[in-house]
């Protein structure tokens, strides 16, 4: 996902559209060839992704955080609780790192085994949703990241139960996807050593849905569901 690397930050205004302006922090350090700016790959990450970590300072020390995620547009939400730290990272900095694993690339040394995989870093600044609107449509949001549909077929939250929960904002911009493949990189002198070498492909997997003991009479397995995939 992308060979090269722009460093310049002087980007027109029709390539802005298709992709996010690198910044210092959004650049990495190492196998730059690896990074993409593409908006459409970020996204694609962002939304296939099940689960985000967010990272931030807290009494001077780092703190990394698993949770679930959903984008509207240019704007990722993040889910907590209103007595969690979520709710106390208004207008702070904050990182959030999306990542999906393919696969496991085994080499016939140590040093060269890998995976295979998609990352997405986010650097930005955390605003907690005070408007009711934008965090019951971020609710819905969340919701139907988890199962597409799934908001307009249960019960939306009420007043006290969004009360309960911690709704943080983090606008895209400092952005960056960086990305590995299956392919395998070996030192030519241990081509000929007699060690299995290759790519493991790894993939989330839905099961079949499992009915709640306790399920009205006549509720059937919605259409949504019956072909839930991920990706």
């Amino acid at each position: 996902m992308g060979e090269t690397v722009r460093t310049d930050v002087s980007e027109t205004s029709e390539t802005s559209e298709v992709e996010y302006i690198p910044t210092e922090r959004s650049t990495p350090t190492r196998h730059t060839s690896r990074a993409s700016y593409d908006r459409a790959s970020v996204h694609a990450v962002i939304d296939e992704a099940l689960v985000c970590h967010v990272g931030f300072i807290r009494d001077g020390a780092p703190v990394v955080l698993p949770t679930i995620h959903a984008r509207i547009g240019d704007t990722l939400y993040i889910h907590g609780s209103s007595a969690g730290r979520f709710s106390l990272l208004d207008a702070e900095p904050v990182g959030v790192t999306i990542s999906l694993i393919d696969g496991i690339v085994l080499a016939r040394s140590w040093l060269h085994h890998s995976a295979s995989y998609r990352s997405v870093v986010v650097h930005g600044t955390a605003r907690v949703v005070r408007s009711e609107e934008e965090k019951r449509t971020a609710m819905a949001a969340l919701i139907d990241h988890v199962a597409q549909g799934r908001s307009k077929d249960t019960r939306p939250a009420t007043r006290k139960e969004l009360a309960k929960t911690a709704i943080v904002a983090v606008e895209l911009s400092e952005v960056s996807l960086k990305a590995r493949g299956a392919h395998l990189v070996e030192e030519p002198e241990d081509v000929d050593l007699p060690h299995w070498a290759g790519f493991i492909p790894l993939e989330l997997t839905a099961g079949v849905p499992v009915p709640d003991g306790q399920l009205a009479d006549g509720v059937q397995l919605p259409g949504y569901l019956a072909g839930y995939t991920r990706g």
